[in-house]
Parts: structure tokens; sequence; C-alpha cells
């Protein structure tokens, strides 16, 4: 019988490997290999048996100019989907030859959301101007449980009889759920002490929306919020991408009201290929693509027949420490941005940024110039 204690032994899950392919009859040849110490991935997974061998493939030069990321970099982009590393690639080198890719990180917020549920609407009222007039000691209690955390302010909504909160915390080179989470449980018993009215509150009130997009996030931001921008001749488009910044400008616009018709959240081509495919090389919680993917883009065709494009990215949720980014791979792949550990979480923002907009302008003028498809034909196609 295992323990907890020794869970993560060689012994431990060659046991659970050799159940599996007594209970499939599959073999295993690859799962099972890898190149760590399994005592690694304590607190990152549980039941360990072996790995998913994601194909990396690598992006660049990408050249950012960029308050944090400043330089030339070469982005690990972890995916099966054929032709998305060499599209990616493809938009570095447009923008490269451009000028670079100008990056600015806007906001900084991650939150917890409480709700609290008071006796009556007025109380709510009251209780929600007690939390303004506290605020100093109530970030005091959630601060004491984290040396990186600070709580910034605290948002308030009521309906009826509750008033939801989100309380908004910097996290440093974390990520920051279980830092927020644990911080305003501290908070949230400061204040059930002192506030004897309060009948009852929950921690999480799904109004932080977590790992779900949302119209709040994107207004308010979860996580960091990012602008990437940079300014195109169209004699490279014509040159590199065998497309016209006139014709690019025509797509925008009929993009921009099939979006709007849709409903979606994002006006953009496919955010979401760059960031996950980023995510996965560099330990990221994938799950958090849900909202990070959203984006805001905004083009305008200049007098001189020059393409300006940004992206915004109002929820894009990244770490340099903690979770999964002090894996062997993983550390690698930041390592190889120069983004690992202690103050690296501003860099790579701005370099996840940069790549999504050469990803944005690359598969744009692949769909102009009608050769998405023959790509696909050409690059992605690998049936057994």
């Amino acid at each position: 019988m295992l323990t907890e204690a020794d869970d993560y032994t060689h012994e431990a899950v060659q046991i659970r490997q050799d159940f599996v392919r007594e209970r499939t009859g599959v073999s295993l040849s690859h799962v099972t290999r890898y190149s760590f110490d399994p005592k690694v991935v304590g607190g990152n997974v549980e039941q360990f048996v072996g790995v998913a061998q994601v194909p990396i493939g690598l992006a660049g030069p990408l050249l950012v100019n960029g308050e944090h990321a400043r330089g030339e970099y070469y982005v690990p982009m972890a995916t099966a989907e054929g032709t998305l590393v060499a599209s990616y690639n493809r938009g570095m080198r447009l923008v490269y030859e451009a000028g670079g890719v100008t990056t600015t990180i806007m906001a900084d917020h991650m939150q917890r959301a409480p709700a609290f549920v008071m006796p009556s609407a007025r109380e709510a009222r009251a209780f929600a101007g007690w939390l303004d007039e506290h605020l100093p000691e109530i970030k005091e209690a959630a601060e004491s449980t984290t040396r990186t955390g600070k709580l910034q302010g605290i948002e308030k909504y009521t309906a009826g009889r509750m008033l939801y909160t989100r309380f908004n915390y910097t996290t440093g080179d974390a990520a920051g759920q279980n830092l927020t989470g644990k911080a305003t449980q501290e908070a949230c018993r400061w204040i059930r002490a002192r506030y004897p009215a309060v009948e009852h509150y929950i921690l999480e009130s799904n109004f932080a929306t977590d790992k779900k997009s949302s119209q709040v996030n994107m207004l308010h931001t979860r996580g960091k919020r990012v602008t990437a921008e940079a300014t195109i001749p169209n004699e490279l488009f014509r040159r590199i991408m065998r497309s016209d910044t006139a014709l690019m400008f025509r797509a925008r616009q009929i993009s921009n009201l099939g979006g709007f018709m849709s409903g979606v959240n994002n006006n953009g081509a496919h955010s979401a290929n760059g960031i996950t495919a980023i995510f996965i090389a560099t330990g990221q919680d994938a799950a958090n693509v849900a909202e990070s993917s959203a984006a805001y883009v905004h083009a305008e065709l200049r007098p001189n027949g020059d393409y300006y494009y940004s992206v915004t990215i109002p929820s894009l949720i990244v770490a340099t420490y903690g979770g999964g980014t002090g894996l062997p791979t993983q550390r690698e792949c930041l390592e190889m941005l120069g983004c690992y550990g202690k103050d690296g979480v501003r860099v790579f923002t701005e370099i996840i940024a940069a790549a999504v907009l050469c990803g944005e302008l690359s598969l744009g003028s692949a769909i102009v110039s009608e050769e998405w498809v023959e790509a696909h034909d050409l690059y992605g196609r690998n049936r057994p």
C-alpha cells in the first residue's frame, strides 16, 4: 500500500504503469519515457504515470521593442497543429523587417471574488461603505499571508441583499490564483469577525470568472492587460506575404462585422493558437487560455499605404515562477526566453503579446492571398 510520502518514487510510478498495462493491454512505450526524477512533479500532478510528449517548434527571431522585453527572442511553441509554427515564424519575419513590435503593459490585476449575504439591500449598501473605510486594515490582513501579493483595492457590486466583491491584487511573478485565494480568505475572516451583520460569505462567487472568458475581465483585466502594435509598409506585405495593405484593411472591416454578428469576444483571427502553444511549452496553466485568448484587434490604413495593427490582450494570465514553470522541460523553454524566475513575468507577457500580433498578421495575409488552405495541404497533413 503506497503512502502519500512515497507516491512519487520510481517504484510507485512503476506500480501504476504496470497496472495500466495489465488493465488496458497497452505497452506504454512512450508515455513512460521521461528525463526527470518523479519527485519533481509533486504538487503538479497526482497519480503520476508518465508524460505527454508534445512537439516543440521554434519561431523567430521575434523583435520586441517593449518596456521590459527588448531585443530578439526565439519562441518555443508546443503544438501538434501543422503550419502553426511556420505561420507565426512568417509573421515574425514580416514585423522584424518593419522594425519590430512595440509592447505596453497597461494593467495588472488578479482577483478573488467573494460574495457577502446581508440582512437587506440597505445593509449591503452600508457594508460596501464600511469596506471602503476599512480598506487599510483589510489590506493588512490579506497581505499577512503572502510575500509578493499586494491588495490594490476592492470592487463592489450589489444585487438584492448580496454584495459581490472583486479583491484585486498584484502577484509578482506568479499567476496568483492560489495566492489570492489564501489572502482573500484571511481578509474575509477578518471582516466577518468585525462586521456581525454579515450572515454568510462565499469565498468565490464566480465573479472572478476563473478560467472562463467574461466581459467584466475584458474591461477590468484579470492577469495582465497588454497591447502589441506595429506599423508595416505595404512593400513588405507584397514581398513577404504576397498580400496588400488595402486588401488587409478591407478584410479587417469584414471580419469585424462578422465577429459582431456572431457575438465573439475576440475580433482577431487565432490568438488562442499561439498562446496555447507557448503556454504548453513554458508550463502555464493551459486552462487559462479560456480567458487569456480574448483580444481586441484594431487596424488602420495610413494615407501612405502603411498598415498600423494592434492587438490588446486584456486578461493574459502568465507566470515565470511557481506552478508548472519549474518543471524541467518547461523551465528550459522559459530560460530560452530569458524569463524564468524572479522579474521575468513582464518580459514574458510582452513576448507573448508580440508573438500573437505576428500570428494574426500572418494568418490574415494567408486568407486574403488565398494561401491558407494550400498551406495546410502542403504542411499540415499528417494522417497515419
